[in-house]
């Protein structure tokens, strides 16, 4: 028996004109986002260039300088040093890398001849002699000439994004003053916050990176040197390049400066690993820690879960970038003071503090135009920031239990 038709259920989905708008954009961003994908990344890199070197700029201006002067100043000495740093590496790198190169059939005759002494490496002595060595170096060379195209796009897109970053840094004010006024002013000092914090956590992670990498390069070199292993800036290059990959990246030059080693003797060659790996430990344990300081604050298995999801994405780039977006990420969800559903934290004196500051801001900024109310709620989260700081680092005392 059917039932009647006013007892059948229905459901009825009504499209508003503005949830289709909503609909509509969203794809189209998403699709310009895939499109200009290149081009974002050269804005992320660039501000991530705006958050390492403002630091300095602001340090020079408090001395005194002018800000025109303070930033030719900064941008002069960082190209200074590139440049140095390219001219006195990059021609003997790729002397170097053809040294190895064409070294490398003898270097396969006398790793093979090495393993024929140990029981456990005879086998793999057979191997190795009878692999190609020539059409190795063929398939290196054709990828290396495969990926040349590829090399200079990467290059032009890092020059872009630090002469980007130079505009940005020239015209702050102007930049600020016009991405605030599209902002509501009653999230101004909230984004004038994460702003700042996301300068810190990007700024300080970019210094840190750099000054690690050039340690592990410096080391590197020096070991190989006082070991007289050939090639040794090709392969302390190579160290400063995989430094960005925490806690895997020095391990990954052990293995090639070890193979390096093997010409200067067994014992030289596990000398030379055994070294690179306890300095690796050294690094992770010690030096990062005291460089990146609180910076980050990220637990292990966040920065291990960010490195493999970036890496996947976009290879060494995307690794590099993995971390401050993770600690960007969580910066944000705190500023902003979203609840999650796990979390029961009272946190009613943060918020005072923050309608302060926004009470604050409304009255300073009354009438004033974007860049001036921009400036304002920059001082005011600046302000809030540092005093912050000081009420973390001041130690809270304690009072004695009463005996009972």
């Amino acid at each position: 028996m059917k039932e009647p038709e006013a007892e059948r259920a229905s459901i009825r989905v009504e499209l508003t004109p503005t949830t289709v708008l909503v609909v509509i954009l969203a794809l189209l961003f998403t699709w310009l986002f895939f499109q200009l994908w290149p081009i974002f990344l050269v804005i992320v890199v660039a501000l991530m260039i705006v958050g390492m070197l403002d630091p300095f700029v602001a340090a020079l201006e408090k001395r005194g300088w002018r800000r025109n002067l303070a930033i030719a100043a900064v941008f002069t000495g960082l190209f200074a040093i590139a440049g140095l740093l390219c001219a006195f590496t990059v021609p003997r790198f790729f002397t170097q890398l053809a040294e190895m190169m064409d070294r490398l059939p003898q270097a396969q005759k006398e790793l093979a001849e090495k393993l024929d002494g140990t029981h456990l490496g005879a086998p793999l002595a057979k191997s190795l002699r009878e692999t190609q060595s020539t059409e190795v170096v063929a398939s290196l060379e054709r990828l290396g000439l495969a990926y040349s195209t590829k090399a200079f796009e990467v290059i032009a897109y890092s020059v872009t994004s630090l002469f980007l970053a130079l505009y940005l840094v020239v015209d702050r004010d102007r930049m600020r003053g016009g991405a605030f006024a599209l902002i509501p002013r009653a999230y101004h000092v909230r984004l004038s916050r994460v702003l700042l914090n996301l300068e810190t956590i990007v700024g300080g992670y970019m210094r840190g990176q750099i000054i690690t990498s050039v340690m592990m390069a410096v080391f590197t070199f020096v070991v190989l040197s006082i070991a007289r292993v050939p090639n040794a800036i090709a392969l302390a290059t190579f160290a400063a390049v995989v430094d960005v990959l925490p806690y895997v990246g020095a391990l990954l030059v052990c293995v090639p400066a070890a193979l390096a080693s093997l010409s200067r003797g067994t014992t030289t060659a596990l000398v030379v690993f055994l070294v690179l790996a306890v300095y690796q430990e050294i690094e992770s344990r010690f030096i990062v820690p005291r460089i990146y300081g609180k910076v980050l604050r990220l637990p292990a298995a966040t920065v291990m879960i960010a490195l493999l999801i970036g890496g996947k994405l976009m290879g060494i780039l995307g690794a590099l970038l993995a971390l401050p977006i993770a600690a960007g990420i969580r910066m944000v969800v705190e500023e902003l003071r979203v609840d999650l559903p796990g979390e029961d934290v009272d946190d009613t004196e943060v918020r005072r503090l923050d309608e302060r500051g926004e009470k604050d801001f409304e009255r300073r900024a009354a009438g004033a135009p974007a860049a001036e109310a921009a400036a304002i709620a920059s001082e005011i989260a600046e302000e809030r920031i540092i005093q912050d700081a000081k009420d973390e680092t001041e130690p809270t005392e304690v009072p004695f239990a009463k005996k009972s």
